[in-house]
């Protein structure tokens, strides 16, 4: 049940409120004054708080101020009768949701109560989004070579250097990518991600670069480029090796430059963007072959990071398998399942060619397919393993 606390020296201001919401089915606990209401804040988690102004020892704003640095911050709605235009902007700016003049409107009220706690759960909804986002990303493995690699993210995250980051499909390239602008000076910026082989050749230059209404027939509006986007941030090229050599060229320039022109237009656009890009073939294949141009490659390979295989990590399995079981659990809404250290014993010998993206696939499998836990005796069976 969604918990109120109401913080006013006006007895029957109190009186009145408590009866009105829990009509509406919301638990209500009072405070006389805006210390006592400030401890109940620091004993109890509450979802929102009505509290007055103008109180005797510590006024509403007071209380407000001291709330924002709780662990748990409620939402505020601000009460009073002697509500003057600077107090309700100097509440709001310091957090309060909104200011209500007394006596309270009740349908106002309750809008108003409404909108403050949806407005609490999508903060609350957001950040459990975060951390399952963190979570995914997370570089699991304590093996040599993904220990290097963990290594190299740490000493060149700070710096402003391009990092190329090369590997099989299904290592975990993305992840490198997340990491480094994670740990960088520019993760208050967003991380833009580029898919260059999902994106059909005529219309990568478009993606990257943006476009002016008319400068093509399906270009009925201004598009802002994915540089544009990444401003002061960080962009990310996946699978760069299947980039148009024409694209490259413009890469090319807005790196040496650090300027980009639309497609269609003439204006040229300052832009201050950290690349880093990704690829699982042979770059230096694809020069000898005049498909990719070795001015750019040298330009986006100032740090080169290769992310192993599985097979060149299997020890690093176990705790794979430990993340999906509880990762995969956490979306079907079921307990984790077990699995026995034979079990585990068999998917070491797994050929992995997809790497890990294949082994998270074939533990689901084994989480859908298996009893109570999964075997040695399942993972030969649903699995394709020696």
């Amino acid at each position: 049940m969604t918990k109120i606390l109401i913080i006013d020296d006006e007895k029957s201001i109190r009186h009145t409120l408590r009866e009105i919401l829990e009509y509406e089915k919301y638990h209500i606990d009072e405070a006389e004054n805006g210390k006592a209401g400030l401890d109940k804040l620091k004993e109890e988690d509450f979802d929102l708080v009505l509290c007055d102004v103008k109180m005797p020892e510590m006024d509403g704003i007071e209380v407000l101020e001291n709330a924002r640095t709780l662990d748990h911050t409620p939402q505020f709605i601000m009460i009073s009768a002697h509500a003057t235009i600077d107090t309700a902007v100097d509440a709001t700016k310091k957090g309060a949701f909104d200011f209500i003049q007394k006596p309270p409107d009740l349908n106002r009220l309750l809008l108003t109560i409404k909108n403050a706690l949806d407005k609490s759960n999508l903060i609350q909804e957001t950040k459990v989004l975060k951390k399952k986002v963190a979570k995914s990303l997370e570089i699991v493995g304590e093996s040599r070579p993904i220990q290097e690699v963990k290594e190299t993210i740490e000493k060149v995250a700070s710096t402003e250097a391009r990092v190329l980051i090369t590997g099989e499909n299904g290592t975990g390239k993305e992840l490198v990518a997340n990491a480094i602008h994670k740990l960088s000076n520019r993760n208050k910026k967003p991380l833009i991600e580029v898919n260059c082989a999902a994106i059909p050749a005529e219309l990568i230059e478009s993606e990257l670069f943006g476009h002016e209404k008319g400068s093509f027939t399906s270009a009925v509006k201004q598009r802002i480029g994915k540089f544009e986007l990444a401003d002061n941030g960080t962009l990310f090229l996946d699978e760069i090796g299947d980039m148009s050599l024409s694209a490259q060229a413009k890469v090319l320039r807005a790196l040496q430059e650090n300027k980009i022109t639309r497609v269609g237009g003439e204006k040229e656009i300052k832009v201050n963007v950290r690349v880093l890009a990704a690829t699982n073939k042979n770059l230096k294949e694809e020069i000898n072959q005049k498909r990719f141009r070795e001015d750019l490659y040298h330009r986006l390979s100032v740090i080169l990071i290769k992310v192993p295989s599985l097979k060149e990590r299997v020890d690093d399995i176990p705790m794979l398998v430990d993340k999906f079981l509880g990762d995969i659990a956490a979306e079907y809404g079921t307990s984790k399942k077990e699995i026995d250290e034979k079990a585990l014993d068999q998917l070491k010998k797994g050929n992995w060619t997809g790497n890990i993206r294949e082994l998270r696939n074939v533990v689901e499998r084994l989480i859908i397919m298996s009893d109570n836990a999964i075997t040695a005796t399942d993972v030969k069976k649903y699995a394709d393993t020696p």
